[in-house]
């Protein structure tokens, strides 16, 4: 360990310093996913074949540089044999540089789908560890709206990856194989001032690269700020589609208060900074427009310009001066790629600091707060439920068991009780491992199954008996679910065991919370931990809920979190839940904040 040398480092602001804010640290990040994906041999034997079909393809690109001087020489000599067998050349070459075009165009599709695929499945796979996709969701803006992250930004950024990279390469290849045949055109000219002459050897690629290179620093400068407004509006128009989700998700509600003016006017609002957005970088890309479409135009005369002292010289002929003006474009179009694509340079650059940013995210949620203490999870050796000084905290404070240690047997029915701030729900958040911040000691059954059963129950879209089985994969026979519907009293079911649909679209949500206790009473597990799920049930519901636990699953412990229900006769046991207003609450650490402290503790550290 390496003692503080004295030396201070300037304080960051978290919220100014954006998870993996180093371009180089996204590199690394995207380089290890990209190594650790199964599909990293395909995209390799893709992206080698693209390569050769480049490669092919600047050969033929040469071959018809060269193709111009005799062309271009039959025209000026008037010899029509000599036209018509250069036609037919052109008719060869252009035929064989066609199919390497579309192949190229095929193999880069290609890899943009796997490379899509590979990002996509990556990020799906980190958000979907256990427990994680929950603590994003409570982790700060970052977790808000990780569909976009994953569905709509992976894709783009797969998208210019691919149309940047092999881009990128292609001017490339094809700047090293014109230099030398510019290199050779404009050798032995000496530029005659006054009675001394002055020779510059290759000062067409000279030219060139001045040309180009004026043109690609006053671009950067230009649509720099281009990088920044991609990534506003980004975050805006994730804003907006979140807030039209959210209306369409509460549109009962919504139409049932007469809301809608008011929704209205907020998703105005966010439209309106959307548009603000979207007119800056309208903005810059007019400023950079002057910049690249003044040069395009300058670039219509200018090869003609740099090469018309040799041929006027008389050391070129004609089809000598159009094979130096292709031969300057060639040089000058790969040149000045970055100029021509510094628009998709800048929303890559976004794009891939915002899927570097979430896949960080991703890494670091599970060390959120990770200075404070968490609750200690252990199996028990007999098949019971202890707690032993358990406490919840939270940033409203903290949440203890009035008792130090209770143990609850199997088979026993049991309800945790409290004031209504109490933290009834982040008990039992806690108790599935949700929550983790806390202390104390929760022992788990051995060797035994535990089901919680939420406020509002989660059903996949799709088949009734796959909504009932979740999350198994195995399935249940027609007999034992028409069984389990008919317990719960959900007889008018029993016909759409096989209809596909969004059940909590079609329930309500009595019936959504009747179902979930025929999921349980199918899946008979041997311990039933229950939020507030109870509460708000007609009797009736209620009474077929409970009934199940008195009847068929006799020998499943439950353990209910909130008020005693109206017919609570199944409980025979209740626990204190007390709010310790005096103890120091979990200070609010947002993802964002969390992964700039590390970094700043790292450099100073170093």
């Amino acid at each position: 360990m390496k003692k503080p040398t004295g030396k201070k480092t300037a304080p960051r602001s978290p919220a100014a310093a954006p998870e993996g804010s180093s371009i180089w640290q996204q590199f690394d990040m995207m380089r290890r996913a990209f190594v650790a994906s199964p599909l990293l041999k395909k995209i390799l034997w893709l992206t080698a074949a693209s390569l050769a079909i480049i490669i092919a393809t600047a050969i033929g690109q040469i071959i018809l540089n060269r193709w111009y001087r005799p062309f271009f020489d039959s025209i000026e000599r008037r010899d029509l044999n000599a036209f018509f067998y250069q036609l037919m050349l052109f008719v060869v070459i252009a035929g064989v540089l066609l199919v390497f075009n579309v192949a190229q165009q095929w193999l880069n599709q290609m890899v943009r789908l796997k490379l899509r695929e590979g990002l996509t499945l990556d990020l799906i796979g980190e958000w979907m560890r256990p427990r994680r996709a929950f603590r994003l969701a409570n982790g700060g803006a970052i977790g808000v709206n990780p569909d976009q992250r994953m569905q709509e930004d992976a894709g783009h950024l797969a998208d210019l990856t691919t149309d940047l990279g092999f881009g990128l390469v292609q001017s490339s290849i094809l700047l090293a194989s014109f230099v030398g045949v510019l290199w050779s055109l404009s050798a032995g000219f000496a530029f005659q001032i006054g009675d001394r002459s002055l020779e510059i050897p290759g000062y067409m690629v000279w030219a060139a690269i001045l040309y180009a290179g004026s043109a690609s620093c006053l671009s950067w400068l230009v649509a720099r700020p281009l990088i920044g407004l991609n990534g506003e509006r980004y975050a805006r128009e994730a804003d907006l589609r979140f807030s039209m989700m959210h209306v369409n998700e509460h549109i009962d509600a919504i139409s049932l208060a007469g809301g809608e003016a008011g929704e209205r006017r907020r998703l105005e609002l966010d439209l309106s900074s959307v548009l603000g957005a979207v007119r800056k970088i309208y903005r810059a890309q007019i400023n950079l427009a002057w910049v690249q479409d003044g040069y395009g135009w300058v670039t219509v005369v200018a090869p003609i310009l740099i090469a018309a002292p040799v041929y006027f010289a008389g050391n070129i002929s004609f089809g000598g001066l159009m094979m130096a003006v292709g031969a300057f474009n060639q040089v000058h179009t790969s040149l000045k790629w970055f100029v021509a694509n510094i628009g998709a340079i800048a929303d890559w650059r976004a794009t891939l600091l915002r899927v570097a940013a979430f896949r960080r995210a991703l890494t670091v949620v599970d060390t959120l707060h990770d200075r404070e203490k968490r609750i200690e999870f252990v199996e028990n050796d007999r098949a019971s439920l202890t707690f032993d000084n358990l406490e919840v905290v939270s940033p409203s404070g903290r949440t203890r068991l009035a008792e130090p240690h209770i143990e609850i047997g199997a088979g026993q029915r049991v309800i945790i009780s409290g004031d209504p701030r109490a933290g009834k729900t982040l008990l039992f958040r806690a108790l599935a491992g949700l929550w983790p911040w806390g202390g104390g000691r929760v022992g788990l059954p051995a060797d035994d199954s535990v089901a919680f059963i939420p406020r509002a129950p989660y059903f996949p879209r799709g088949r009734l008996r796959d909504a009932l089985a979740y999350p198994r994969n195995a399935g249940f026979s027609d007999a034992e679910i028409v069984a389990a519907l008919s317990k719960v009293g959900l007889d008018q079911l029993e016909t759409s065991i096989d209809r596909e649909a969004r059940w909590e679209r079609e329930l309500s949500d009595d019936d959504q919370r009747l179902l979930a206790f025929a999921r349980i009473l199918l899946q008979r597990p041997r311990w039933v931990i229950i939020d507030e799920a109870l509460e708000t049930m007609d009797s009736d519901a209620l009474k077929r809920a409970l009934s199940i636990f008195e009847t068929d699953l006799r020998e499943t412990a439950v353990v209910k979190i909130g008020r005693t229900p109206r017919n609570g006769a199944l409980f025979s046991r209740v626990i204190h839940l007390v709010k310790d207003a005096e103890a120091p609450a979990l200070k609010p650490v947002r993802l964002g904040e969390a992964v700039a402290e590390k970094e700043l503790a790292a450099e100073t550290a170093s």
